[in-house]
């Protein structure tokens, strides 16, 4: 019996081992992956999608260049990739707060001071989305997955063009005057050339406003 006991107890003891092995060699692949997609971003944002070869995304993740294709098929599926999770953090936390219920201008606010939120806060994401969404360096599967993920902000548009307070064209114009212009504040931030100030923001939301509401 006491032998018996032994064995199950050693038995325990290497499934408790052979889980923890495991454990530690997934958490080691996925520091791997982020440490590719932080280097992706980084590269981009200094150099530009055309230079930046996989070796120096490499070099600066710490991996080998083969270590790469173990996680992307190719430069332009880690970029596709890079940018829909970048763009997966950038949403949840514009959304995070939004409630669907609200008004249009309330709705509309809240997301827009979000968004202006991430871009201070998240410099080199927001840097990053913008190069994405103005430049043909991720392919269109995925720039339409991204757009896919505007959805409530696009909802708010709808609805506010049903109810008569939107302008009714079209939501790439409504982006254009009222959600892109804040990426150009925060450049300008960054370049020491504007400071988004609390009383900077509501003149910049209230425009942003003004430019999409009848």
């Amino acid at each position: 019996i006491l032998k018996s006991k032994m064995n199950e107890y050693s038995f325990f003891l290497y499934l408790c081992t052979l889980k923890q092995n495991i454990m530690t060699k997934l958490q080691k692949s996925i520091d791997k992956r982020n440490a590719l997609i932080k280097a992706t971003i980084e590269l981009v944002n200094n150099n530009g999608f055309h230079a930046t070869p996989m070796s120096k995304i490499a070099k600066m993740a710490n991996v080998s260049p083969a270590t790469i294709y173990l996680y992307f098929e190719n430069k332009q599926d880690l970029v596709n990739q890079t940018y829909l999770e970048v763009k997966t953090k950038y949403t949840d936390f514009v959304f995070n707060t939004y409630d669907e219920n609200t008004s249009i201008k309330t709705g509309f606010e809240l997301i827009w001071k979000r968004i202006a939120e991430f871009n201070i806060n998240e410099c080199e994401y927001s840097f990053f989305l913008t190069q994405c969404n103005n430049t043909p360096i991720i392919d269109e599967p995925s720039r339409q997955e991204g757009i896919k993920h505007l959805q409530p902000l696009l909802d708010l548009w709808k609805r506010g063009k049903d109810e008569g307070v939107i302008k009714p064209i079209s939501d790439y114009i409504l982006y254009a005057y009222s959600i892109n212009p804040i990426s150009s504040l925060m450049m300008a931030q960054k370049l020491g050339q504007f400071q988004l100030t609390k009383a900077n923001t509501e003149e910049a939301f209230l425009t942003a406003w003004d430019s999409i509401k009848l």
